[in-house]
């Protein structure tokens, strides 16, 4: 696995402090001689300000190490810090709460709710933080995605490749409005 990081032009950096510091992680699935390693002590920086992009073949590790950097799992050892924030000492709905402000993930599958609609969608992600159900409409409007607020996911995917730039733009819109 590789990570090369660019410096991105309009970024400003949250702090002086690295967004992302991972030493010696490792992760072990399974136990004896079924144990697995997919981890084996990565050492990564990640400055804000930066876009990082982990590269390597499938089942290098990469989802693992993102898993772990957004707390969703814990690393068998080595340590993990995201904003200055040890990952090890925060736990329950200290973790979550830790997520829910700052870490915003665009999976590769799109991982819409079929039965909701575009606004609904967005408004996921909005009301986990407390927010107000109609202010995923005005944040639709700004994701570009106006004209297909009221249209159900299920609906959208009869489109065909047409539906799958304004699914990515409603993920990207996800992230913005956990990170907002």
């Amino acid at each position: 696995m590789t990570a090369t990081s660019y410096a991105l032009a309009d970024a400003e950096p949250r702090s002086a402090a690295p967004a992302v510091v991972c030493r010696a992680l490792t992760k072990a699935f399974g136990d004896g001689e079924s144990r697995v390693w997919a981890l084996r002590g990565v050492d990564m920086k990640v400055s804000g300000g930066e876009m990082t992009l982990l590269v390597g073949p499938s089942g290098c590790g990469k989802t693992t190490l993102i898993s772990i950097i957004a707390g969703l799992l814990d690393p068998s050892d080595g340590a993990v810090s995201v904003l200055g924030e040890d990952l090890r000492r925060l736990r329950g709905s200290r973790l979550v709460g830790f997520r829910g402000d700052n870490i915003g993930f665009v999976f590769q599958q799109y991982n819409l709710l079929p039965a909701l609609t575009a606004a609904e969608n967005a408004a996921v992600p909005l009301i986990i933080q407390g927010r107000r159900r109609g202010d995923a409409v005005a944040f639709g409007g700004r994701a570009g995605l106006p004209a297909r607020l009221a249209q159900r996911e299920s609906e959208a995917g009869r489109a065909g490749r047409t539906a799958n730039s304004w699914r990515r733009r409603l993920q990207f819109g996800w992230v913005a409005a956990i990170l907002r």
